[in-house]
């Protein structure tokens, strides 16, 4: 289970935190000519390499490395055909599961990575992790639908909209790891008082609704991120 983990937060940080959105622009423009899909699952072999600390381990990695680059190359060539992108989107991120999963199961490295478990808490730092930029990236898929129907409002800061929400999976998620379930309401509760001038003054139902939706997405992928790590 912990070599699953650190495969999972190898995959997080490679996909996610180290791959810039002018990278995903260039690869889906010149597929298999791109530069920086080569160096987005070089950077995918370092990652995993420095989380496992085990050079014995590379021939392992280097499946994994190549099975990315082949379903992300699939992605690539695949992404014309559907109308819908997040399709694709999802099924590239279920089949490098797939294969980190297999892994570690071929790997199993719980014995030899006992020292590592009264180090570091891997579980807690995946559960971070993924509530922020790969939480913020799988919310952008699953409302980009709604998105396009409404004016959102330019004036805003850059980029506010999403660190506002990281911050808040945060805090979700550190009150579920301390038990206080109450203090997830008050957050809810703050979060409505500061966004009601705004919603009442656009008037905009379409804004409000999206911002309902993408509030309680938020929010329930940070819980159920809590409810797991705190299960497992």
């Amino acid at each position: 289970m912990i070599f699953f983990i650190k495969l999972l937060l190898a995959h997080l940080i490679g996909d996610f935190l180290l791959q810039p959105a002018r990278w995903v622009v260039h690869k889906e423009a010149n597929k298999v000519t791109s530069k920086y899909l080569y160096l987005h699952v070089l950077l995918h072999f370092l990652v995993t390499m420095v989380l496992l600390w085990d050079l014995a381990y590379w021939k392992l990695v280097g499946i994994i490395t190549l099975s990315h680059y082949l379903i992300d190359l699939g992605k690539l060539y695949a992404n014309p055909y559907f109308k819908n992108k997040n399709i694709p989107f999802f099924i590239d991120q279920f089949l490098h599961l797939l294969v980190l999963y297999a892994c570690a199961y071929y790997g199993n490295l719980a014995e030899h990575s006992l020292w590592l478990i009264s180090q570091l808490d891997w579980g807690l730092v995946t559960a971070v992790t993924f509530v922020t930029f790969p939480a913020a990236i799988v919310m952008g898929k699953l409302l980009e639908g709604f998105a396009n129907q409404i004016e959102l409002d330019h004036k805003s800061l850059p980029n506010a909209g999403k660190y506002i929400g990281i911050i808040e999976r945060l805090f979700v998620l550190v009150f579920i790891i301390l038990g206080r379930w109450e203090a997830i309401g008050l957050l809810i509760a703050a979060k409505s008082v500061f966004r009601f001038n705004d919603l009442k003054e656009t008037n905009n139902r379409k804004l409000t609704e999206y911002i309902l939706i993408g509030t309680l997405v938020s929010f329930g992928l940070a819980i159920l991120t809590g409810i797991i790590y705190t299960s497992v």
